[in-house]
């Protein structure tokens, strides 16, 4: 059959159409390749990228540790030593089990004494001051009584009358040795001389006992003073004024010893017995002092129900005074722990306990578990152990330091 001229032409247009097809899908390929070539490129970056970041992110890490010595405290040796600071190892001890009261001091009653005339009269003189130490004997006031002068007229009146039994005596008993007088003369002077000493006695007796003596610049005059050496810490008298017999005028105390009382829970009295050592101490001032367990009550208060124990405190310095606040510890059997520092390594830092350890190049703050403690020992339960080494004497120098460079990271 014979392609006609229009045949051949249609055929032409179809091979033409086709060819340009083709290189069209070639074409879309070949952008489709280069934009997957592009991505896999990017992604190559990235993770290039990522992988330089991770360089970084080491280089941080480095960086962080470069500052893991932050909380590392840097001291020289000249420092240290400036600074006063004691290192010693952690390490077994024995603590003293301990026990704490609170207490108040008072008077010694044992040495405490409530003045009184023992003769009602009127004040003519007040020698002694409130505060003012006195002296056993010292002249403390001087009352006018006329009871007193009664009682020395007794005794004068006694004391002729014996002068005069004596007399009679004398020469009675010269006249019988001479066979001059009877017998029953002499007998009855002797009797009489004796009843002269009786009531001569017995003036004085009654002088003794209200504290007065026979001579004396006036009858009525009467002479208070002190009983022993003390402290006048009342004063209820004043020049002019008439006072009983069994008025308190003074109380006189000697503050050389004084006493301090606390309370015992029923369920303490059995750690708590006479003779047991104690440390007294109080938040007013640094000082302690040590004593004994002197008296525990036997029976419990009705309205407490804690029973009374005593301590008597040598007072020397007169620190301790009546009416202060105290601690009383009281001191038990040793007992064996097998971590432990000196109580001043042991600093509150936010509020836990913490102990400055001594590393290579300073000091660093640990953060511990503290036990038991006897004052002047801390058992430690955790956070250390035995032979690391800690700042014992002055490690406030080294929680004052931190404190600063906290502030100054913290800026």
């Amino acid at each position: 059959m014979a392609i006609t001229h229009k045949q051949r032409i249609a055929m032409v247009a179809i091979v033409i159409a086709g060819v340009i097809g083709s290189g069209a899908v070639l074409l879309s390929k070949q952008k489709i390749t280069a934009a997957e070539m592009e991505v896999g490129h990017a992604d190559d970056d990235d993770h290039g990228a990522e992988s330089k970041g991770g360089k970084k992110g080491d280089e941080k890490v480095e960086g962080k540790g470069e500052h893991k010595d932050e909380g590392l405290i840097r001291l020289s040796p000249e420092q240290q030593k400036a600074a006063g600071l004691g290192v010693a190892p952690a390490g077994a001890a024995q603590l003293q089990a301990a026990s704490d009261f609170p207490g108040e001091v008072r008077f010694n009653e044992d040495r405490t004494a409530h003045v009184v005339p023992r003769l009602a009269g009127v004040v003519e003189a007040v020698q002694a001051n409130l505060g003012q130490l006195v002296k056993k004997g010292q002249v403390l006031a001087v009352v006018a009584s006329t009871s007193l002068s009664e009682q020395r007229s007794e005794l004068l009146t006694a004391q002729r009358r014996q002068e005069a039994a004596q007399v009679t005596f004398e020469r009675e008993k010269k006249l019988w040795q001479e066979k001059i007088s009877a017998e029953q003369d002499y007998l009855q002077a002797q009797t009489a001389l004796r009843e002269a000493d009786i009531a001569v006695s017995n003036a004085r007796q009654k002088l003794a006992a209200v504290g007065a003596t026979a001579a004396s610049t006036g009858l009525n005059r009467f002479e208070i003073r002190a009983p022993f050496d003390g402290t006048v810490v009342e004063k209820h008298l004043a020049l002019g004024e008439a006072v009983r017999e069994d008025a308190n005028i003074f109380t006189l105390s000697d503050l050389s010893t004084v006493w301090a009382e606390f309370a015992v829970a029923p369920k303490d009295l059995a750690i708590v017995r006479v003779g047991q050592k104690v440390v007294v101490t109080s938040t007013a001032f640094p000082e302690k002092v040590e004593g004994t367990i002197s008296y525990v009550g036997s029976l419990l208060g009705e309205q407490t129900r804690t029973a009374r124990a005593r301590v008597t405190l040598a007072n020397p310095q007169g620190a301790w005074r009546p009416g202060l606040f105290v601690t009383v510890r009281v001191l038990g059997a040793e007992q064996a722990v097998a971590v432990a520092v000196a109580a001043e390594a042991v600093q509150t830092i936010e509020d836990k306990p913490t102990v400055f350890k001594a590393v290579d190049g300073g000091f660093r703050a640990v953060p511990v578990k503290t036990g038991r403690s006897d004052g002047k020992t801390v058992e430690i339960l955790g956070g250390l152990t035995a032979g690391e080494s800690v700042v014992t004497d002055n490690a406030y120098v080294l929680k004052a330091e931190q404190g600063k460079s906290s502030a100054e990271h913290g800026h």
